[in-house]
């Protein structure tokens, strides 16, 4: 197997420093950077719904979506935006990893949120009742310990197949609401912090897949915190009702300094 070019750019980087702190200059740095081969795959969170500056497509790709950001930051060979608004974990196997091959050093990736019934869960409990609304999260967390692990295994062994050489990010979804904040109408605090629990409950269960694959986790939970809805400074859309799609999904602010930071961090 070879070295990803992206750890290669990684060790060249720090020769390249020690090379000018001891008067060596830096003309012999190594520009490898630029060689990296990015895919970045995933549901709505990877494509920037809520960020607006759509690409014009259904997936509604945004380019003030982290991957996006990070692309146009660091200038990689290729960047190959697959991410699609809606996807489930049979989207990314059928439709997403043909763009993978052996010659790919860097994947990211959100999934798992729209198999356990995210929107689903959302959409009860703004328009029905508390008991409602809990029975639905007890539903999804069943879910998640039943039958997500499984599929979160079949989209990673895919990704690792195709590309057998990449560093493969997977970053999770943030707690959606501060609890006892500045929200005075809508959900119960008993429905926020069960939302907030399940949010918690699917991320352990993909750290743990992610950790099993060799995969990175990227927790995007502490650079939400004090940017939940509620915070009085959200980086997450409440219901929109002009725009639907948009509810509860990071905003520009939150794809820039809710992931783009923690992915970064990951490399």
């Amino acid at each position: 197997m070879k070295m990803s070019r992206l750890v290669a750019f990684s060790s060249s980087f720090l020769l390249g420093a020690a090379l000018a702190l001891t008067g060596a200059g830096v003309a012999n740095a190594d520009s490898s950077a630029a060689a990296v081969d990015y895919v970045a795959l995933g549901d709505s969170y990877s494509s920037g719904v809520g960020a607006g500056s759509y690409d014009g497509s259904s997936c509604k790709r945004s380019s003030r979506a982290y991957p996006a950001l990070w692309a146009a930051a660091n200038s990689p060979s290729s960047f190959d935006f697959a991410a699609c608004s809606g996807a489930r974990t049979n989207d990314v196997t059928g439709g997403q990893l043909g763009r993978l091959n052996a010659s790919t050093d860097l994947v990211s990736i959100s999934i798992g949120g729209n198999d356990a019934g995210f929107a689903d869960v959302m959409t009860t409990c703004v328009l029905q009742s508390e008991a409602t609304c809990l029975n639905r999260i007890a539903t999804a967390r069943a879910y998640v310990d039943s039958t997500l692990p499984g599929r979160l295994d079949s989209v990673y062994s895919a990704i690792r197949s195709k590309a057998p050489s990449a560093q493969v990010v997977v970053l999770g979804y943030p707690r959606f609401y501060q609890l006892g904040g500045s929200c005075i109408a809508g959900l119960s605090e008993k429905e926020r912090a069960a939302i907030n629990g399940a949010s918690d409950h699917l991320n352990t269960a993909t750290a743990k897949r992610a950790a099993d694959h060799g995969f990175t986790f990227g927790d995007v939970r502490a650079t939400f915190t004090g940017h939940e809805i509620c915070s009085g400074n959200s980086w997450l859309h409440s219901v929109n009702w002009l725009n639907i799609g948009e509810s509860y999904h990071p905003t520009a602010a939150g794809q820039s300094g809710g992931y783009l930071p923690v992915f970064k961090s990951a490399l």
